[in-house]
């Protein structure tokens, strides 16, 4: 089943236009009309406001792409070369701080089905700067009659108003919205596509990026599960001007930091939320790996939790 959800997430999706009969059309002549996501209008997506925005918030002065701006990941302060716990590089997305709670995410099912309903695209009830939203999303399922045509319902207020039923799954999937056009071209695996996926939020079009390097499943509490990372900042955190602002230490005239991640996609504990401790920038040189980064001066425990696949290990 699961593999059933990742595949509506991830394929390109066909547009139904035509009317046809529905079990929820009260009128005999008449099926309810579908919408097509190519002339629908697009949700507005703002992920650098002071609402949506946590480490990456819009200033005038910091460069950061104005609301509806296409987003290139691909480019600093968005994507960042840290090690693994053997020491070995690796490259991963900086998509800011993340909730533990994840938010829904609707994929409709016709009655009896085992495959989600052809070129439906996937419903969504919050977008970045909403109260709960969520990088990380929890797969529900939505049961729909048989006679439905996909895309006649955009919203969560009408799977709500027309008493579908849906079941909540375990599935976790990190699919940051963002603006159309937006580029983040790296996956971990050659299989995974860097496209951009289309999707419905209040009838209007969303996009968003899907990161499958790692099956993600709620934690027993129903929360995203998290590893862990240690980093260090150009100037400490406890100092003014400190932290994030003053951006990541790197070797000299190389993109390479010595944030440490706990684990990498091929291990079990994998998750792309990161568990941020910031260790002393005094210790730089001695941190090679997690062993030594460990053993580093710990300035602050669990100070964030940041949505940052990894993409890239060399």
């Amino acid at each position: 089943m699961k593999k059933q959800f990742l595949a509506i997430l991830m394929v390109p999706f066909l547009m139904l236009t035509a009317c046809n009969k529905d079990d929820d059309n009260n009128d005999m002549n008449t099926g309810p009309t579908a919408k097509n996501p190519d002339t629908a209008e697009k949700a507005s997506i703002d992920r650098f406001s002071s609402d949506a925005g946590t480490l990456f918030v819009r200033d005038g002065s910091n460069g950061l792409p104005a609301a509806n701006v296409a987003v290139n990941f691909d480019e600093a302060p968005f994507i960042t070369q840290g090690l693994s716990a053997d020491g070995t590089p690796v490259r991963y997305y900086n998509f800011d701080v993340m909730p533990l709670t994840p938010a829904p995410i609707y994929v409709l099912f016709k009655e009896g089905a085992s495959s989600p309903v052809d070129g439906q695209l996937n419903i969504v009830n919050v977008i970045p700067g909403d109260a709960g939203y969520s990088d990380f999303w929890q797969v529900y399922k939505v049961t729909v009659p048989s006679s439905y045509v996909a895309n006649v319902v955009t919203s969560y207020q009408e799977i709500m108003s027309k008493g579908y039923s849906m079941e909540a799954t375990t599935t976790i999937v990190n699919c940051p919205v963002v603006p159309d056009g937006s580029i983040a071209s790296m996956r971990y695996s050659s299989s995974e596509s860097a496209d951009l996926v289309r999707g419905w939020y209040n009838g209007k079009v969303v996009y968003y990026f899907s990161f499958f390097e790692k099956d993600l499943m709620t934690t027993s509490s129903g929360m995203v599960p998290v590893s862990d990372i240690l980093v260090t900042f150009n100037i400490n955190p406890d100092q003014t001007g400190g932290g994030p602002a003053s951006g990541f230490v790197t070797e000299p005239g190389s993109m390479q930091t010595h944030n440490v991640v706990q684990t990498v996609p091929e291990n079990a504990g994998y998750s792309p939320l990161w568990d941020v401790d910031v260790y002393d920038n005094a210790d730089f040189d001695m941190v090679m790996d997690w062993p030594s980064a460990s053993s580093a001066n710990i300035l602050g425990m669990g100070v964030a939790t940041v949505n940052c696949p990894i993409v890239w290990k060399q």
